[in-house]
């Protein structure tokens, strides 16, 4: 997760409308600023799906369609979101968790793919330009985080365990998060550029929240694993999404749809776009075919 948009600029227009006959058979779904709404003026979001929402997907895979989970979250903070929504009530559904990182069955949960990387060089060379900010790995034993320092509020789900960043770095990770509460989201883009992080994958958030990941490692890596498992091609695909993590997502898939506060670069790269969230545009979308 990361911090929400400020709604400063007009909205895009709703559209274009897919191809007459088009439908998906798998359908692919951000969480934070897809399902679910941010909370104005915070790095969180509202905790539950609303009911057009909720009805669309339902409506969805009761037509037989796929319905995959597809977010930065680690698997964790993804397992409540998949119970709001009825996924996995009559049998197990994947999720594609940690930006395309861990892909996995439930439930139960089984971790079916798990990538990993070594992140500390790529750590240090952004904590030489960041010094004061905080960094954070998945704690795949357990219900959190492991963390250099305190997170603001909301902005990580379950516990935070305060670790030195030598030992949270000191073996492959499938995740790093780095976030500077006094810098900026353009910080950090620039920083990316600049650095180039040599052997890793980068995405910056709506603030200076950067998440580095193996290289060739997204939500479509992820994706097209599941993708292949089921017997569906990316070209009967829909993805919906909102933030600079989906932009590989949107490409891959057959139909990518921004929503409607999306970042410009994702409603530039998006074949399509719907409403807000703060409007059900996933709903809207889903709509279209269920």
């Amino acid at each position: 997760m990361s911090e929400s948009p400020v709604a400063q600029r007009p909205l895009p227009a709703v559209g274009p409308d897919p191809a007459p006959g088009w439908r998906p058979g798998l359908i692919a779904l951000d969480i934070d600023g897809t399902l679910l709404s941010w909370i104005e003026g915070s790095g969180q979001t509202h905790a539950e799906v609303t009911e057009p929402v909720r009805a669309a997907v339902r409506r969805a895979m009761d037509a037989g369609c796929h319905v995959v989970l597809a977010s930065g979250r680690s698997p964790h903070g993804m397992t409540p979101v998949a119970d709001m929504l009825g996924l996995g009530a009559d049998e197990p559904v994947w999720v594609v968790a940690s930006n395309g990182a861990v892909v996995f069955r439930y439930p139960p949960m089984e971790v079916t793919h798990e990538h990993t990387f070594d992140a500390a060089d790529a750590v240090a060379a952004v904590l030489r330009e960041h010094p004061n900010a905080v960094v954070a790995v998945e704690d795949r034993g357990g219900e959190g985080y492991r963390v250099s320092a305190p997170f603001p509020d909301g902005e990580l789900s379950g516990t935070q365990t305060i670790t030195p960043v030598e030992e949270i770095v000191a073996a492959p990770v499938s995740r790093v998060i780095v976030r500077d509460p006094e810098a900026t989201a353009q910080d950090f883009v620039d920083l990316g550029r600049r650095l180039g992080l040599h052997g890793t994958d980068y995405v910056v958030g709506w603030t200076a929240w950067l998440d580095l990941a193996p290289t060739g490692i997204s939500k479509a890596s992820g994706l097209d694993e599941v993708a292949r498992d089921l017997g569906v091609d990316p070209a009967d695909t829909l993805a919906i999404g909102d933030g600079r993590n989906d932009l590989e997502m949107l490409a891959w898939a057959g139909r990518g749809v921004a929503m409607g506060q999306a970042v410009p670069e994702v409603v530039e790269a998006a074949d399509a776009v719907t409403h807000p969230v703060t409007e059900d545009g996933a709903a809207t979308e889903i709509g279209r075919y269920f």
